[in-house]
C-alpha cells in the first residue's frame, strides 16, 4: 500500500517542471499577465515640475517660481529676467535708488502703474510689470538686447533720440553687464508657447534634480 500511495506523488513532482514551464510559455504568448491592460498606472500628478537647471537662482524658490511663471507667461527668457533683476536689486525686494525706482525690477511709478503693478514691494506684482514692460521693449527694438537694455535703464525715448544706446555712462555700464551676464544680444520675440521650447521651459516628462517648489 505505501508503494502504490507513492507513485502518484513521484509522478507529480516528474511532471512538475513541465507544467511551470508551459505557463510560462501560456502567459507570455497570450500576455495574460504581462498585458499593458495590468500594468502599474503613472500618476502625472506625482511627477515634480522643475526649473531647468541652467536658469539662474535667487536663493530664494519662491521667487525663482515668481520669474519663471512671468517669463512663460510673457514669452521672455527668464534667465534674461534674472539677468536684470540681479544687476537692478540684488534680489533686494525693497530696493529703492536714488531716483525713486522701486523693487526687484526697480520700476519706476510711472512705468508701475503703465504695466499693470499696484504694489512695488510684492515681488510677484513687481515682477509681472517688469517682465512686461521687458517684452514690450524687445518687441519695439525687434529683440536688440542691447536697446531694450538701454531702453529699460534710461528709457525708449533716450534710444530713439540717440537712435540707439545714449551716451549715459550709467546706461551703458548697465547694457555691457547684464549682457555679459545673459551671455546674449539677441532675443527672439515669440508667442509664449513657442518661447516654450526656444528657452527649453517645456518640463520632462520624468522629475529631474533642479530648482523644485511644492
Amino acid at each position: 500500500m505505501k508503494l502504490a500511495l507513492s507513485i502518484p506523488r513521484w509522478r507529480s513532482v516528474k511532471f512538475a517542471p513541465f507544467a511551470i514551464i508551459s505557463l510560462f510559455v501560456f502567459t507570455n504568448l497570450t500576455g495574460f499577465f504581462f498585458s499593458p491592460v495590468l500594468a502599474p498606472e503613472v500618476n502625472a500628478s506625482a511627477l515634480v515640475e522643475t526649473i531647468p537647471l541652467d536658469i539662474p537662482s535667487s536663493c530664494d524658490p519662491t521667487l525663482d517660481w515668481i520669474i519663471y511663471r512671468a517669463g512663460e507667461s510673457e514669452g521672455v527668457d527668464p534667465r534674461f529676467i534674472h539677468a536684470v533683476i540681479q544687476q537692478e536689486s540684488r534680489y533686494q525686494t525693497r530696493a529703492l535708488s536714488h531716483a525713486g525706482a522701486q523693487g526687484l525690477m526697480q520700476l519706476m511709478p510711472a512705468t508701475a502703474k503703465r504695466f499693470g503693478c499696484d504694489d512695488v514691494n510684492d515681488p510677484e506684482s513687481n515682477i509681472k510689470a517688469g517682465t512686461k514692460y521687458l517684452s514690450w521693449l524687445l518687441k519695439r527694438f525687434e529683440g536688440n538686447v542691447e536697446l531694450a537694455l538701454a531702453g529699460y535703464n534710461a528709457g525708449e525715448g533716450a534710444v530713439d533720440k540717440y537712435k540707439g544706446i545714449p551716451p549715459y555712462k550709467e546706461t551703458q555700464n548697465y547694457v555691457v553687464k547684464i549682457v555679459a551676464n545673459y551671455g546674449k544680444t539677441f532675443h527672439p520675440v515669440l508667442s509664449p508657447e513657442d518661447a516654450k521650447l526656444a528657452f527649453h521651459l517645456v518640463p520632462d516628462s520624468l522629475p529631474a534634480m533642479s530648482n523644485s517648489f511644492n
